[in-house]
């Protein structure tokens, strides 16, 4: 990955839509090169869904997931993927192992998940933190 594929990623990440000219236009290049690389990156996996971002007026929260040391965290957050209102679900440093990114519908929905993550015999402990702001980058 080059210069000129962080570029078009930049642009990607902060609209999706953008469309191939713009994107060439502002990197100054041609459209068959945008669409080029963006097929490639697809292709080699850099690139693994395009998605959107959503003011829906629900609860976003980050709920940190701590497993046992003799855990595998694929497993566990393959899992954890799965579940409604999970948007991500990110492998972590530190004290916590696991963080799933969620947007559900009112607090309630919140606590299921927490609920369900603490009933999973491989995790030790959970703590959530509520999103209150969220600016793009």
């Amino acid at each position: 990955m080059d210069e000129l594929d962080r570029r078009i990623l930049d642009i990607l990440r902060r609209d999706a839509r953008t469309p191939n000219t713009e994107i060439a236009a502002e990197v100054g290049t041609s459209e068959g090169t945008v669409r080029n690389r963006v097929e490639r990156l697809v292709e080699e996996g850099v690139i693994e869904r395009f998605t959107i971002s959503t003011r829906t007026g629900n609860l976003k929260a980050m709920i940190e997931v701590t497993v046992a040391v003799d855990v595998d965290t694929n497993d566990v957050s393959e899992l954890m993927a799965d579940w409604k209102d999970v948007d991500f679900v990110w492998q972590v440093s530190g004290e916590e192992d696991i963080v799933l990114v969620v947007d559900a519908a009112d607090t309630r929905a919140v606590n299921d998940l927490i609920t369900r993550a603490r009933e999973h015999d491989d995790v030790k402990s959970t703590k959530t933190r509520l999103i209150l702001d969220e600016r793009l980058g």
